[in-house]
């Protein structure tokens, strides 16, 4: 199965082809309403352009269950260009890079020069080629939710150690005790990890599955 990765966070970068300026915005979105909102978001940013072309992938298999090629929507829209040479090469550069929950918007701001649509398709997916070389890159890998009840005095450590072993840690929540969520790449050898730490005290609980976001 081919592996997705998202990215880290919003890059935006500024290229000219004969003139015309081309703003590419490339962003997180966890689902279309969020890519949307990213699309108008970047409109209402420059209105003085003359095309806001996008293109987005959005999986909302993001938690508990496996990709399903069923919940993966992929839209695009030329904004005005002719059709087929704004958008759909947007797509394209998206899915060549395996990625998913991400949105890209491209601005153009018209310099004089028609470009034909060999030259519009290579501007646009050209600037969010060049937009994308600035991201930083999140691999979205399928992991174990297990849940640790820890002493408070105990938590830092333990947490540091896990980390270190390339747990992720989900989140804690502090009572009576902390309970410590993470997403391992290995349940049982995480578990060992867990008891050679606690001295055998702790055991930890399957909770599910989750897609982590993994830095590389």
């Amino acid at each position: 199965m081919t592996e997705h990765r998202t990215i880290a966070g919003r890059v935006m970068l500024e290229t000219e082809v004969k003139k015309s300026r081309f703003v590419a915005v490339i962003d997180r979105a966890r689902t279309e309403a969020e890519a949307r909102a990213v699309i108008a978001a970047a409109r209402k940013a420059d209105p003085a352009a003359g095309h806001h072309c996008s293109a987005f992938i959005v999986d909302s298999s993001a938690g508990d269950t496996p990709a399903d090629p069923d919940q993966r929507i992929e839209r695009s829209n030329d904004d005005g260009e002719p059709s087929g040479t704004a958008g759909t090469p947007m797509l394209d550069v998206l899915r060549g890079h395996h990625l998913t929950n991400v949105v890209a918007v491209v601005s153009r701001y018209f310099g004089g020069t028609k470009l034909g649509t060999g030259g519009l398709a290579r501007a646009y997916s050209g600037a969010v080629t060049e937009a994308l070389s600035k991201a930083t890159f999140l691999t979205r890998e399928r992991r174990e939710i297990m849940t640790l009840e820890l002493d408070h005095a105990e938590v830092g450590r333990v947490e540091s150690e896990l980390r270190g072993h390339g747990v992720v840690v989900v989140g804690t929540s502090y009572g009576a005790s902390a309970l410590l969520t993470v997403a391992v790449p290995d349940a049982d050898s995480t578990a060992a990890l867990v008891a050679s730490l606690t001295a055998g005290r702790v055991i930890p609980v399957l909770d599910g599955h989750m897609y982590a976001e993994i830095p590389g």
